[in-house]
């Protein structure tokens, strides 16, 4: 593998059509398409300035780089990337990707990241600001998630994640096959029009969550206080400890809590209309 050390490209193009490549302390300044259609690339302490630097790379590592506010795009159509202990401050990151580990990597922008990527295996990953994170993405692992990007995790399939603090609103929208461990979900229309979520220890906090959702199971969750109009045309298996203060015309399934505030079951409800509704005493 060649190695370049302690210099500095740009323009279009510099180190295109590059295979066996170890890069450190390099940087990539003003240009376009900086390691384009490559192989083998190893980056170690760059730093990425210009645009699309890797664009169709497949089996690459990248390590303890940044990547600025004009290094937008940067990372798209390729496969293979293992990426840890990285800074990211461009947006529109990770599209059409298969095959990504990341560890200990923060995302200052991610407006619009990982986009129809597929087999994602990431943990202790911070995404911030920006809107439709992991939108069409498909086979995800996550083991720590903090995020307080808007509309995350739409039309995923096949997702499971642990330990996550996600504060944002209409997540995990027509998601299908979703397991969520140890986790707080803050934030309003929580998994519309999904299929076969599953939430496990959760903390759910936000008014008209879990709507329009079939399949749905909750186990040992806890609402927080303004959470209302919650299980509307569902259907659902729900084990829920503490509080809830309204559940809302579930179509179909059981649900049980320590305490209920109101029940909303009126002429609007969808058939079968037989969810069975009790407190944790009479069940």
């Amino acid at each position: 593998m060649k190695t370049i050390s302690n210099q500095e490209f740009c323009g279009e193009r510099p180190l295109f059509e590059s295979h066996g490549l170890r890069l450190e302390h390099v940087k990539i300044g003003e240009g376009e398409s900086a390691i384009k259609e490559c192989s083998d690339i190893e980056a170690e302490d760059c730093y990425f300035e210009g645009k699309y630097p890797f664009w169709h790379v497949h089996n690459f590592r990248i390590h303890r780089c940044h990547f600025d506010v004009g290094a937008r795009s940067a990372l798209w159509y390729s496969s293979n990337l293992r990426m840890t202990d990285t800074v990211i401050d461009g947006p529109k990151m990770f599209r059409e990707m298969d095959g990504i580990f990341m560890d200990n990597v923060r995302i200052n922008d991610a407006d619009e990241i990982f986009w129809r990527c597929r087999n994602l295996d990431i943990h202790n990953l911070e995404i911030h600001d920006g809107t439709y994170p992991f939108m069409f993405c498909e086979n995800i692992r996550i083991d720590g998630l903090k995020s307080d990007s808007k509309y995350v995790f739409q039309y995923c399939k096949n997702v499971e994640i642990h330990n996550a603090h996600i504060v944002t609103k209409d997540s995990f929208w027509e998601c299908e096959n979703i397991t969520i461990y140890d986790s707080v979900l803050d934030g309003e229309y929580l998994a519309w029009h999904s299929k076969n979520v599953r939430l496990v220890n959760c903390h759910l906090a936000g008014e008209q969550l879990l709507c329009y959702a079939h399949d749905l199971v909750l186990e040992n969750c806890t609402f927080a206080p303004d959470c209302d109009r919650v299980f509307e045309y569902s259907t659902v298996e729900a084990d829920i400890r503490g509080h809830i203060e309204n559940i809302k015309n579930p179509s179909s399934g059981h649900i049980v809590a320590d305490s209920i505030g109101s029940v909303t079951i009126d002429e609007n409800i969808k058939q079968p209309a037989d969810c069975i509704i009790q407190t944790r005493s009479q069940a």
